[in-house]
């Protein structure tokens, strides 16, 4: 594991510097990746990707539980060093790409059945997990090391001033919760915000049986006038027999609704006549 000594020299020795543009803070704590690589519940046998290795830290922590590990990192001043750290190190490959743009069914070809464990850049962490539950089924799990706001909202619930359309979005495929938090004094460089782990885990089958796209649609609607009753942010749209046939009370709010009752909502809004 890198100790923040070991990040520091590694940086120095190699002329390199955390890119803000990347959000790249490394982790120089070996309790706290080792805490993260148990709380992941990997093993022999497992198969992990990884994203943003950055230097390898978390790296070493994972493959150290005998899990088959694929760690991807964009930066190509990073990769040697990346690279020369986890040599030797369990089974471990390193490939070199932007995981907004990686072909996953390549990135995961060979096996049916993944853990995503990673420090995930602050800039890409919401739209990376959501398209992951979207598009690539092949993860059934993630614990994941974003902004402490991030975690919670992922894993908010009802009536909470973190719950929106991204954590409708995150229940209709999974379960989450905040698995702890990780104080900002193990990074390097230091970050002005609070980190959090947020663990994600697939259902077998979506929360509701209504078509994702009209679900999805209605939420992202409503969410954009969050203070607004239902009725009103929901106006146009939504008729009032609708909600009806929904039995949803069009004077609530949208963080009112759970995954479920937007499904009723967006089965309603499917099975009522629309204009041709």
């Amino acid at each position: 594991m890198l100790s923040r000594a070991d990040v520091t020299r590694l940086l120095a020795e190699h002329g390199l510097a955390a890119r803000r543009d990347l959000g790249q803070n490394f982790v120089g704590d070996p309790n706290t990746v080792r805490r993260i690589a148990r709380l992941a519940e990997i093993g022999q046998g497992d198969h992990v990707v990884e994203i943003g290795a950055g230097l390898g830290s978390l790296t070493l922590a994972l493959a150290e539980t005998g899990a088959t590990v694929r760690a991807v990192e964009v930066d190509r001043g990073v990769l040697p060093v990346l690279r020369e750290v986890v040599a030797g190190h369990g089974d471990v490959t390193v490939v070199e790409g932007d995981v907004m743009r990686l072909d996953w069914h390549e990135l995961l070809d060979g096996h049916d059945r993944w853990v995503l464990v990673a420090n995930l850049p602050y800039n890409i962490a919401t739209p990376l997990v959501l398209d992951v539950l979207d598009t690539v089924p092949a993860v059934e799990r993630m614990l994941v090391m974003v902004q402490r706001e991030v975690a919670e909202r992922f894993a908010a619930v009802p009536r909470t001033p973190a719950y929106g359309a991204v954590t409708v979005k995150v229940a209709y495929w999974a379960t989450a919760r905040v698995a702890g938090l990780v104080p900002a004094s193990v990074f390097v460089p230091r970050p002005n915000v609070e980190s959090a782990l947020a663990e994600i885990t697939r259902r077998e089958h979506p929360a509701t049986d209504a078509d994702p796209e009209v679900l999805f649609r209605l939420v992202r609607t409503a969410f954009g006038q969050r203070r607004k009753m239902l009725r009103r942010s929901l106006a146009g749209v939504v008729a009032p027999e609708v909600f009806e046939a929904a039995d949803i009370d069009g004077q609530r709010r949208p963080e009112e609704l759970d995954v479920v009752e937007w499904g009723r909502l967006a089965d309603a809004w499917t099975a009522a006549p629309h204009p041709a």
